[in-house]
């Protein structure tokens, strides 16, 4: 089982289509970027749902409402994104087996017990070095990324796509 879950790559890939390192705002409804994608609706709704509590969108109601981003993409990390969906959950849970040791027959001396386990300590710093990179890596920068690998044209067929599907929302 993956760390970290199918639904982070979803809302990152949806705020994507939002998040222009420009700073231009865009806005779209949650039914559009589930289409666009060919993700479940009601699986994007409950992503964006976190996504709001997390205070990362805000959301618009009504026929003509949408989502944007809360901050600008600059200020939006893929951590604070994998936080939000995934909650902040461990790399790894140590069991102390270290104490289980046949040969201890259930009575493992101090030594070797104390301290931190050397396993746990490697999965701490694991742990730790992932949540760094995460945290240094920002909406506007991914959508950057994603800028040079796209053509030209990708940008505004699909800002011609939202803003069709926007313009046909019945008020």
């Amino acid at each position: 089982m993956s760390h970290i879950s199918a639904g982070v790559e979803y809302a990152l890939h949806c705020l994507l289509f939002i998040a222009h390192p420009q700073g231009s705002v865009m806005e779209a409804s949650v039914r559009d970027l589930s289409e666009l994608q060919g993700v479940p609706f009601d699986y994007v709704a409950k992503l964006f749902t976190k996504l709001h509590k997390a205070k990362l969108i805000i959301a618009t109601e009504g026929a003509k409402g949408g989502i944007r981003l809360a901050k600008p993409p600059h200020e939006i990390t893929v951590l604070d994104v994998v936080d939000a969906i995934d909650g902040r959950k461990k790399l790894f849970d140590c069991k102390e087996i270290r104490n289980r040791c046949a040969v201890f027959d259930n009575d493992p001396p101090a030594w070797a017990s104390s301290g931190l386990c050397a396993i746990h300590s490697l999965m701490i710093d694991a742990d730790n070095k992932m949540r760094d990179v995460l945290a240094a890596q920002t909406l506007a920068g991914l959508a950057s990324q994603f800028g040079r690998k796209a053509p030209p044209e990708f940008e505004q067929q699909i800002t011609r796509w939202l803003g069709d599907k926007g313009s046909r929302r019945i008020i």
